[in-house]
């Protein structure tokens, strides 16, 4: 699927990858869900990737609402950037040991369709014009809404589909 450069393709690109995810994760036996994956990752488990996913909805809808309520701060909290992101990562790794896989499930679900309000209350033009919102830096804030959702559900995807097939 070619990355979204309107509302309506994102929108759909959303809806269709989290589906596709959610399919995934539910043709696989419950007893395997929450078994640990046979290779080597920060993501260890089905949990781990859902509340990766619900932690970084949870980003982007916190740096929109700032943003756009007059309280201007950049996409990650500090200390972290573009070049230390992977440390953040950990820590929402870390944070998310004891969530059991059937609440990081309700986490995420409820976050992607906070997400998906939240791009539909943007118009094709606020969402895919570089520089529209001056707190987007040089890019554009469906940029950032692409990466949180519809590229981000393809990295889970492609992660369970490997821990499917060694099962």
């Amino acid at each position: 699927m070619a990355r979204p450069q309107t509302k309506q393709d994102l929108l759909q690109a959303a809806q269709t990858n989290f589906e596709k995810m959610t399919d995934l994760i539910d043709s696989i036996p419950l007893e395997n869900q929450e078994q640990i994956f046979p290779f080597d990752d920060r993501d260890r488990t089905i949990r781990d990737v859902l509340v990766h996913l619900y932690e970084w909805h949870r980003l982007l809808l916190n740096w929109v609402d700032a943003n756009q309520n007059g309280r201007a701060r950049p996409f990650f909290p500090a200390p972290y950037n573009w070049r230390n992101y992977g440390e953040m990562n950990l820590q929402f790794w870390k944070q998310h040991q004891h969530t059991p896989l059937v609440q990081a499930k309700q986490l995420v679900k409820s976050s992607h369709h906070e997400v998906l309000d939240l791009i539909d209350d943007y118009s094709t033009e606020e969402l895919f014009t570089k520089k529209y919102f001056s707190w987007t830096g040089t890019t554009s804030l469906g940029s950032y809404m692409v990466s949180s959702t519809s590229s981000h559900y393809d990295w889970a995807i492609k992660k369970i589909k490997r821990f499917k097939k060694e099962l």
